[in-house]
């Protein structure tokens, strides 16, 4: 699979009148196809499963480094996948893309993807911490969603624990931050958290709660009193 024969495939599927939508909806200068995401994934699994995993870093960098929407989720979308072995390749792609974020919708995916590299090897819980520093909103941002798949345990091994305790001295501080999606982030975080472990999210609360933004407040305890 060459990077023309993967954009062809994405042009192939093009809904006319839908990129002028999507531009304005996105609101960040790119080149925006109009292809809708279903389609995106089906081509991705496809490409997963005909491709080794040097050839799919290979074709996720090159579709990356297109600018093009669709085809950064579809290069995220392909090295989204629980198991990648060897993954050290593919970790380094993801995290090469950070500094790149300038969207909710491109980082998300892309961190979906680093989501299961993170959870495969945990001690990179170290490199993520370096985001929590860097200038750019979006980086900082994307500390919190890669780590979300700590926040869905009912009874979270110790090392599990000790990740999301880390991952809250984070929240505490983002908290002070009054950039909405620095906020939307420690939200989104807590409410999943709430799902599982609501007693830690309501001491999180009673500690930091009064420095979130009344919409982030709002959404952290949304599930609280369910």
């Amino acid at each position: 699979m060459t990077l023309d024969e993967a954009l062809d495939a994405l042009k192939s599927q093009i809904e006319p009148g839908r990129a002028e939508g999507m531009a304005g909806y996105h609101k960040v200068p790119r080149e925006y196809l109009g292809v809708p995401n279903p389609v995106i994934n089906d081509l991705a699994q496809g490409w997963r499963q005909t491709l080794d995993v040097e050839a799919r870093v290979k074709l996720a960098r090159e579709l990356w480094d297109t600018n093009i929407f669709e085809a950064r989720l579809a290069a995220a979308k392909l090295l989204t996948q629980a198991r990648i072995r060897p993954d050290e390749d593919a970790w380094a792609l993801i995290t090469s893309w950070v500094p790149d974020f300038d969207s909710w919708a491109i980082a998300d995916h892309a961190m979906m993807a680093g989501q299961k590299r993170l959870v495969a090897d945990p001690s990179r819980i170290d490199e993520v911490e370096t985001w929590t520093q860097a200038k750019p909103h979006w980086t900082r941002r994307a500390a919190m969603v890669i780590t979300l798949p700590y926040t869905k345990q009912n009874n979270p091994k110790p090392a599990e624990s000790a990740i999301r305790e880390r991952v809250l001295g984070w929240a505490a501080t983002y908290v002070q931050d009054p950039e909405w999606f620095i906020q939307k982030s420690v939200a989104w975080w807590l409410r999943d958290l709430s799902k599982h472990d609501p007693d830690r999210v309501v001491a999180f609360m009673a500690e930091n709660g009064k420095l979130m933004k009344p919409f982030a407040r709002k959404e952290a305890e949304k599930y609280l009193s369910n």
